[in-house]
């Protein structure tokens, strides 16, 4: 599982770096009609910043195996926009909590995944947009027992609104 996560995180870095490459329009001087040739197709949206940073606090309520636990998270996204609605978006969320009715049981998790990201996109300050992310989570629980601590694929849906301090 490791070595696919820092496989995929390569990947995605390594085209990062290629969409970044624009070739200049050639002229052709030897004829008066000449036109520029057509500009490559490009992965960076005409009207808004290709890239979103954001940082946020989640509430979290999980039940495993029948017992009850809430964390409080923090969470922290990155979204490449490919388009002015569609984007594909990376997020860590790391939670601490406890289980519900025995205080001294700490409860911990994060969650690593990636999805698609998208928003309506308009001039105004109010943004509202859904994502899907697919991913790993981690749960880890301080008082052993029949809990411990275990891995499995997860996922994570939602949406909001973002509200952007300049208009674009």
């Amino acid at each position: 599982m490791r070595k696919l996560t820092i496989l995929c995180v390569a990947l995605f870095c390594l085209s990062l770096t290629a969409s970044a490459q624009d070739a200049p329009a050639a002229f052709d001087t030897a004829s008066p009609a000449a036109e520029p040739a057509p500009a490559p197709p490009s992965l960076i949206p005409a009207d808004r910043d290709p890239w979103q940073v954001g940082l946020g606090f989640d509430y979290l309520h999980f039940n495993v195996l029948g017992v009850q636990f809430n964390d409080l998270a923090y969470k922290a996204d990155v979204t490449r926009y490919l388009n002015n609605w569609f984007g594909v978006e990376g997020t860590v969320i790391a939670g601490f909590g406890h289980v519900n009715g025995a205080p001294k049981t700490d409860a911990k998790s994060i969650f690593l995944g990636g999805g698609p990201h998208i928003s309506v996109y308009n001039s105004r300050h109010i943004e509202p947009w859904v994502h899907v992310l697919v991913g790993w989570e981690r749960l880890r629980f301080s008082q052993g027992g029949a809990l411990g601590s275990n891995s499995h694929a997860a996922f994570y849906a939602g949406g909001g609104v973002d509200y952007k301090i300049r208009a674009t």
